[in-house]
């Protein structure tokens, strides 16, 4: 079975296309997160954290696929390096994380309270995941731009220097 077969596989069983997000399901965001990254040229193994990036559950999306205790089954799927970026993706507090992270390449994690410092490859793919994850949900809920839009045009400029070319470029677009 290929890799993409049996990522389809365990999201389908795991319920992904039953869980509603903006846009219509969780398993149409997290298509759609991978397909954006693709087109953004992001490495492979970021399109493929963009395509399970939350099953561990988010900071703001408080719904798990999968249990931490099975992070090897998603490792054996994706590969170790990918896995890594989806669990530090998901396990990230957002209020104790974002605001510095450009300066500070620390990621604080919800589930332990242990900080990280990314270096340099890590914090790009870090903070392309986690914008590229937004705009996927500001184009398809009509109240996040008017809601959280300023923020999130903050947010994108204070992260410009670790977010790759072409999604600062997109967030831009986006976000405005």
């Amino acid at each position: 079975m290929t890799a993409e077969a049996a990522v389809r596989d365990l999201l389908r069983s795991r319920g992904a296309d039953g869980i509603a997000h903006p846009g219509g399901t969780l398993g149409s965001h997290l298509e759609r997160v991978q397909q954006r990254l693709a087109r953004l040229g992001a490495p492979e193994t970021v399109q493929w954290a963009g395509r399970v990036h939350a099953v561990y559950g988010t900071d703001g999306f408080d719904v798990a696929l999968l249990e931490l205790g099975e992070r090897p089954l998603l490792a054996r799927i994706v590969g170790e390096e990918t896995e890594q970026l989806v669990y530090r993706y998901g396990s990230c507090d957002r209020g104790r994380t974002w605001a510095g992270l450009a300066d500070e390449r620390r990621v604080w994690n919800r589930f332990t309270g242990a900080g990280e410092v990314l270096d340099v490859l890590e914090l790009r793919a870090f903070a392309d995941l986690s914008i590229v994850n937004e705009l996927d949900v500001a184009e398809h809920s009509e109240d996040f731009l008017p809601r959280f839009g300023g923020y999130f045009r903050r947010l994108t400029r204070a992260w410009s220097s670790a977010l790759s070319p072409a999604v600062a470029a997109d967030a831009e677009r986006v976000f405005g």
